[in-house]
């Protein structure tokens, strides 16, 4: 972990300067192996002493959407908080065995949460911007977190998250209003906008379209596709058509007789849709159950 600690402690607006006009430019092929953004083996997460995710190994690979799937109360948004540390604030959570950023133990002692969470970003189930901000101030509230002031950089970073975000046309000619008139669709992009303005590495949603309609969940859709060239992405979602457009690889995960959600395929997701290793995967994509 002392190698890794360095990363955790380089200044967030240098960092940010540094980033901000040097964008990586990702293969829209497979990444070659080795190619790994985060690394997860045997994580488990416990409340109060009783396990709810058991023992979850995976990869999550550059340039990819990796998805979460599997019923409701198999433990995807649980496993899915424990990237960046979410459950920290809960004192009867306990998150056991190894996730890696990069170098970086993310549970290590001496790494931040909060600067880790600037590379590990979140978007939540329902759309929350800030609603007493403007569409601007949403924008680049992370940034100013971190303690970014100066106006020229945040207005190039506001502008170019939005525009990440596919929000940056419909928004330009009205930044200072609130950030609540916007439809729902597009408060959840700004949401994606405010995640993307600190130049994450990682990027996660859970369940980003539940509660859209189907021309904004086919937008956020869209935007996935479009946003794996800039920042990998795990998603959580319970649609497996969606699953199926928007995600690279699938880890599949199911409640086991203890009540705790366990591993039970994880791999390239036409495979996994396909010719899955376990019957039990069949049965649940082909709709058997779940």
């Amino acid at each position: 972990m002392n190698d890794a600690g360095s990363q955790s402690e380089v200044d967030p607006v240098t960092r940010f300067e540094g980033s901000l006009s040097v964008q990586t430019e990702r293969s829209m092929t497979d990444p070659p192996e080795g190619d790994v953004v985060m690394t997860l083996r045997e994580v488990a997460v416990a409340f109060g002493g009783r396990t709810a995710v058991r023992d979850v190994s995976f990869d999550v690979r550059a340039g990819e959407a990796t998805a979460l799937i599997g019923p409701s109360g198999s433990g995807k948004t649980t496993l899915l908080r424990a990237l960046n540390r979410m459950h920290d604030a809960e004192r009867s959570a306990t998150v056991t065995g190894t996730v890696r950023l990069g170098d970086l133990d993310v549970y290590g002692s001496d790494t931040d949460p909060t600067l880790l969470r600037s590379r590990v970003g979140m978007v939540f189930q329902r759309p929350n911007p800030f609603p007493t901000m403007s569409i601007y101030d949403n924008a680049v509230a992370g940034l100013r977190f971190n303690g970014v002031r100066k106006k020229a950089l945040l207005d190039e970073a506001a502008e170019s998250a939005l525009a990440a975000a596919a929000l940056w046309d419909s928004v330009k000619d009205r930044l200072k209003a609130h950030g609540s008139t916007l439809s729902g669709g597009e408060q959840q992009r700004l949401c994606i906008a405010r995640a993307l303005a600190v130049e994450p590495e990682v990027l996660l949603m859970d369940e980003p379209t539940s509660a859209l309609d189907p021309i904004a969940t086919k937008r956020i859709e869209e935007l996935v596709g479009e946003l794996k060239d800039r920042v990998t992405i795990v998603i959580v979602t319970h649609n497996m058509q969606q699953a199926m457009r928007v995600s690279d690889r699938c880890a599949f995960l199911l409640m086991g007789e203890d009540k705790a959600g366990e591993l039970i395929e994880f791999g390239p997701t036409a495979q996994l849709f396909s010719e899955p290793s376990d019957p039990r995967t069949l049965d649940y994509v082909n709709g058997r159950f779940g």
